[in-house]
């Protein structure tokens, strides 16, 4: 199975998350988070900090991230894991691929037909509001 990793970064005051355009398919013209490929063998938290660096220009130095949830997709032969992180201030971004833009958190995050992921995303932002954003590496699950 391919894993993949989807990065939820909230600006410093938690008023707008981060999100990209899509510029090619899969989602095509639809925001999504950032995130991509974990490399076989490759831990998940350093997947999500290289990817999030390679996307955006924003480093561990800039942001803690925790591991929120996955999601395992058997027909698809991949699985998802979902990081959380908020910067800690607020810093300029560098788009690699597809432009980079944030967004109120009083959006429809469920409006297909503007967001990528088939509803995971606005599932994802209501399980951080709800149950908050997981677990860093030093604590360990809960």
């Amino acid at each position: 199975m391919q894993g993949y990793n989807c990065i939820m970064v909230y600006d410093s005051s938690r008023q707008s998350l981060l999100f990209c355009k899509r510029m090619k398919d899969p989602y095509k013209g639809k925001y999504n988070l950032v995130g991509g490929k974990i490399e076989p063998g490759e831990d998940g938290f350093a997947a999500a900090y290289r990817e999030l660096e390679e996307e955006t220009g924003i480093t561990r130095a800039d942001v803690s991230l925790s591991h929120m949830m996955d999601f395992t997709y058997y027909n698809q032969d991949c699985w998802v894991e979902i990081y959380v992180g908020t910067l800690l201030e607020e810093r300029e971004l560098r788009a690699e691929k597809h432009p980079l833009l944030w967004l109120d958190l009083d959006e429809d995050f469920f409006d297909l037909e503007r967001f990528a992921g088939e509803g995971n995303i606005g599932h994802m932002v209501e399980q951080v509001k709800v149950y908050g954003p997981g677990f860093a590496p030093a604590t360990g699950p809960r």
